[in-house]
């Protein structure tokens, strides 16, 4: 057999492929997509810019597409087909998903080669992934094709009929999204109950006992729990009126009234605590993790797993399963054993359910490549420090996914004394210690958070009626703060939590709506922009069913239904932009209220 092209997204993945292959293969980069539809209508030639106009589709018949090459790209193109010529089979071996797929589909379409073409697909790059992939190839998968472009048609549709509204009511330059406005109108929304939201006062009383030298919190006076922060609504009313709210005259009265008291054991209970591992790392936890640990933002993630993959370091980064292959779990288990002993495996290799209501893809879940791992101290001197910092986290959490449960007990004590108005209060202890630490010796999953649900703190052994000696008594008081401002990992975890957006689209959404001036960051907090208000105003108002969560989540199964083969393409965009009986498309939403909208209204934000 004669020379076989392969082609590729990125150089750096020709690089790494091209030293698996050998003399018989040359291996090129696309550098990404190469034609897309046109940013203007004046990149349309003249007579075909009456049928697609500036969005570049025709809505009339069938909603078809017209592409450019972009003007970028030509170079690429050009050598791409000096390439074709002498090569006698065409491998495509672009990413496996909707995106990788269509750019598969896009080459074919633009280099019209006349040898034979194959698709060959992986998601990891070892020279065992690529030797199996060069066995097995396919065809290109044209549901897959049609899906991303539905969704490019989807988007194109919606950015240019909405943003042009935008420019006449809020400001010119501004841009509307299919998920970057609802991602945006989440971050509005949580501003306003921050703004509504009214601090309440509460107080209570800390104490420590002997033996032990062990903390306490007044649970009860005279059999009424003492409300606690979590006891109260957004208006600082109690949510239960059977609550006692003290105040510090009542605080540091009632700790006055025990300082003489007797303190004895009312109630202990013993429970065994089990705590799981986390499944291994999908696109959205990778990136919740590593902001929590590394700092990293949601593109820094991306990109920096991007490197790992196309260096053949770990599998493929965009993806919502937590599934390891045989081989994986294999690996991980075998690699745990080495370096923790038997007792850390678990009897039979763990599973986990889908995290993701329609997870998407046949990819696994983010885990070191290979079959055997190489750990991060083997790497050391082939990363660099970002690299080395993602690449052990996902070796660490895959490890620990495949290792035994923490376990330990959980001990709760419940401290009863009288004070000398002969009120009858009760303070409550608890604590955790781990008698095998399981999964922990490897990883400890990182929190949004904080938490004291899992920290370790040992109680003493006491007897229910066994005297404890009172050491210190300390009336706090305390706020209620308003709900905590989305960072860029919990609104990604809110986003996938309502179905909407994908894998491949989170670090995209985030540094739109950051590089768009609708969010900036206050440290890791995301904080809307008056602009971000005045849009969300206008689309709530005027718009609703587009930044409707339900609706947006329903859009994202739809296109999924046209991925399995369940859902016309073509009808579906049809009811999409002109409206069916149950309701107006986008285009007479859009073109028919323009007048109703109220500037002012919109751009106006009410204080209370």
């Amino acid at each position: 057999m004669g020379k076989r092209l392969v082609i590729v997204e990125s150089p750096a993945k020709a690089r790494t492929i091209a030293g698996y292959l050998g003399k018989d293969f040359t291996v090129e980069s696309s550098i990404g997509h190469i034609r897309d539809l046109p940013d203007r209508a004046s990149d349309v030639p003249e007579a075909q810019r009456k049928r697609f106009g500036a969005l570049g589709v025709d809505v009339e018949k069938g909603f078809e597409p017209y592409y450019v090459v972009d003007a970028k790209k030509k170079k690429v193109v050009t050598e791409l087909k000096k390439h074709l010529k002498d090569a006698d089979e065409l491998l495509l071996a672009t990413d496996e998903d909707r995106e990788g797929e269509a750019i598969a589909w896009h080459l074919v379409e633009v280099l019209k080669p006349k040898v034979p073409v194959r698709r060959m697909v992986f998601h990891e790059i070892t020279r065992e992934a690529i030797g199996r992939a060069l066995e097995d190839t396919r065809s290109i998968d044209q549901r897959l094709v049609d899906a991303q472009e539905t969704r490019r048609i989807l988007d194109r549709l919606y950015g240019y009929e909405v943003s042009p509204v935008l420019w006449k009511k809020v400001t010119r330059g501004l841009s509307a999204g299919r998920v970057q406005s609802v991602a945006t109108r989440l971050v509005v929304q949580r501003e306003r109950e921050r703004i509504a939201f009214v601090s309440a006062e509460y107080w209570d009383i800390a104490a420590s006992f002997d033996p032990g030298s062990f903390d306490a919190r007044l649970l009860s006076v005279d059999g009424q729990r003492v409300a606690q922060g979590r006891d109260f609504a957004s208006d600082a009313t109690l949510r239960e009126e059977a609550l006692a709210r003290l105040d510090e005259e009542r605080a540091r009265g009632l700790a006055n009234r025990l300082q003489d008291a007797a303190f004895s054991v009312t109630a202990s209970e013993e429970k065994p605590y089990r705590r799981r591992p986390a499944a291994p790392f999908r696109t959205a936890t990778l990136q919740q993790e590593a902001s929590r640990k590394l700092r990293f933002s949601a593109q820094t993630t991306m990109r920096v797993a991007q490197r790992l993959y196309e260096s053949g370091h770990i599998t493929y980064m965009r993806t919502d399963s937590t599934t390891l292959s045989e081989s994986a779990l294999a690996a991980a288990r075998a690699q745990v054993r080495e370096l923790f002993g038997d007792d850390y495996v678990p009897e039979k290799s763990r599973a986990y359910g889908r995290a993701v209501a329609n997870a998407q893809e046949a990819h696994e879940a983010i885990r070191p490549a290979g079959d055997t791992f190489r750990t991060p101290d083997e790497l050391k001197g082939d990363l660099s420090r970002d690299e080395h910092g993602l690449y052990d986290l996902i070796w660490k959490r895959t490890l620990a996914s495949q290792m035994e449960d923490a376990r330990g007990q959980t001990v709760s004590l419940r401290i009863g004394a009288i004070s000398t108005d002969a009120e009858n209060v009760e303070f409550a202890a608890s604590g955790t210690v781990l008698t095998f630490r399981g999964f922990l010796a490897a990883y400890e999953p990182g929190r949004d958070e904080p938490s004291e649900d899992d920290e370790e703190r040992q109680l003493p052994q006491l007897a229910i009626g066994q005297n404890v000696t009172l050491l210190t008594l300390e009336p706090e008081g305390h706020s209620t703060t308003p709900p905590p401002r989305y960072t860029e990992p919990t609104l990604v975890k809110a986003l996938e939590d309502r179905g909407i957006g994908r894998p491949s689209t989170y670090a995209a959404i985030l540094s739109t709506i950051l590089d768009r001036g609708y969010v900036f960051k206050k440290g890791t907090a995301l904080v809307p922009t008056f602009l971000a208000f005045a849009v969300v105003n206008l689309l709530e108002r005027h718009f609703q069913q587009l930044v409707d969560f339900d609706f947006t989540a329903r859009m994202e199964d739809d296109l999924d239904r046209i991925a399995a083969g369940d859902e016309d393409r073509v009808a579906w965009l049809k009811r999409f932009y002109f409206g069916d009986g149950n309701g107006p498309g986008l285009h007479h939403l859009v073109t028919e209220h323009l007048d109703e909208i109220d500037a002012r209204a919109v751009n106006s934000i009410a204080i209370p």
